[in-house]
């Protein structure tokens, strides 16, 4: 296989051995002692903060208040719902031994909240006052996982589940596609992950749901990816947990409920839209360092390394997350090709010569023009809008990759083709039993009933059956 220098595979030669490769050697991730379970390292996890705390924030800004649960659920509470249980049973994790005795009910270890948030919601609602509940909760979540892969499919991994209760349908579906909107714009604008918005068929729904949308990514190697899902559950849940208000008539209703999340998968996306053979690249608003200054000293001057750290004062002044790489026993070449590993956005470059001259050499992670000389006292106006710039520029970019790997097509044997490469965007007849036959011969599944998708109705590609939606539907082999 072809490597570069520091032993990365080549994504053409395979994609999965680069992706692997790439988040370890980049500092992002490690493997846990138990089986499918990732330890998150500091780098990493300054990814998945900046991703945090920006969807927190659109998150509370539409009303929806924190709380936390608990991790142990009573393994009745799952078994409540029917269509959950055995959606979720192949992954359960459960507790049937604790302080030394066999528990009288196992306890399951969370993988996903919808029960006894389900249970609590029955207990906290009683008037039509008490409606919408707007609820979400940061945590981790166990889903036994067979396969792992880091971010993508581990066994433990971090999430937001928002949890909602509503009057009716109306209001509930308002909040399933509210949550739809926010993370196709996090997605978009933070991760520069152009993501299409749609509905699940009915095959690939969320155990449980009456509906279930999605937003999906293209990676680099044409696979899409489910960035986020959001979920209208109907009565489902209301009526397995008995979630009831009074209406102002005095009837007593069911509730309509929500539930959506985003995961750490989000990592991995961001991976794997953006990375290249180099290594990482990260998109500046979501960057743990958007800018690394690397002063490169000669002897016992001390000058550069003072000037270097006055610089990245001045930028994080104006709000740039910058450090300084001042570790004496590097040398500076061998900083320059860690910092691109790890997908820096911009690279500063301070000697003695650069000092003398007033500037610093600039260096992007992609789309650049090789270094730039740039005066040091104009930086901190500068950086920012160059920042702006390279996310505008990945955005762009992977806009043009995916729309040049998607394909709208009629007959099976350009279906085959496309979904080898990329997706294919085709009508459906809406059966489970097709699917399976698409997907036990190509491995790709319907990703989603694109929300912006034109009007479209003829026969199936595969089954010459009419179509079921409407419009057409976006194939891909998928993670």
């Amino acid at each position: 296989m072809a490597r570069d220098e520091r032993g990365v595979t080549a994504q053409s030669e395979d994609f999965a051995a680069w992706y692997n490769e790439v988040v370890f050697k980049a500092g992002l991730v490690d493997r846990g002692p138990a089986k499918g379970t990732m330890i998150i390292r500091p780098y990493g996890y300054r990814l998945w903060e900046q991703l945090q705390g920006e969807l927190d924030r659109r998150i509370k800004d539409t009303g929806h208040e924190n709380a936390y649960f608990p991790l142990l659920i009573p393994q009745s509470y799952l078994s409540r719902e029917a269509e959950h249980v055995e959606g979720f049973s192949p992954e359960l994790a459960i507790v049937t031994h604790a302080g030394g005795k066999e528990l009288d009910e196992p306890l399951v270890v969370r993988p996903t909240s919808e029960t006894i948030i389900g249970e609590m919601m029955a207990k906290w609602i009683g008037s039509h006052r008490d409606l919408p509940l707007l609820l979400n909760q940061w945590s981790n979540v166990v889903r036994w996982e067979m396969r792992p892969r880091m971010f993508l499919r581990t066994t433990e991994f971090l999430w937001q589940e928002g949890h909602t209760a509503h009057l009716d349908r109306a209001d509930a579906l308002r909040e399933t596609m509210l949550a739809l909107d926010i993370y196709h714009e996090v997605a978009q604008d933070l991760a520069a992950m152009p993501v299409v918005p749609g509905e699940k068929t009915p095959g690939e729904r969320f155990a449980g749901a009456v509906a279930t949308y999605t937003i999906e990514g293209m990676m680099r190697d044409g696979r899409a990816l489910q960035a986020g899902t959001s979920h209208y559950m109907g009565t489902n849940f209301a009526t397995a947990f008995g979630i009831r208000y009074t209406g102002e008539q005095g009837r007593e209703e069911f509730c309509h409920t929500t539930s959506w999340g985003m995961s750490t998968r989000m990592v991995g996306g961001i991976v794997m839209t953006h990375g290249d053979d180099k290594g990482l690249v990260f998109p500046p608003r979501l960057a743990p360092y958007q800018v690394v200054i690397v002063p490169i000293v000669r002897g016992e001057d001390t000058e550069v390394g003072a000037a270097a750290e006055r610089l990245a004062g001045a930028l994080r002044e104006v709000g740039v997350r910058v450090h300084v790489d001042a570790r004496p026993q590097l040398t500076p070449g061998f900083k320059y090709n860690e910092w691109e590993m790890r997908g820096v956005p911009i690279r500063l470059e301070l000697g003695p010569r650069d000092l003398a001259n007033g500037t610093a050499m600039m260096v992007k992670r992609l789309g650049g023009e090789g270094k730039q000389a740039l005066p040091l006292d104009s930086l901190p106006l500068q950086i920012p809008a160059i920042l702006e710039e390279f996310q505008s520029y990945l955005l762009a970019r992977a806009t043009v990759f995916r729309d040049e790997h998607t394909r709208t097509v009629d007959a099976w044997e350009e279906f085959t083709e496309a979904v080898s490469t990329g997706w294919a965007v085709a009508l459906h007849c809406g059966t489970r039993e097709c699917e399976e036959q698409i997907k036990s011969a190509t491995a790709a599944t319907p990703r989603c009933i694109p929300t912006d998708g034109e009007p479209a109705t003829g026969t199936c590609v595969r089954c010459d059956a009419p179509s079921a939606y409407g419009k057409r539907v976006i194939f891909g082999r998928a993670y």
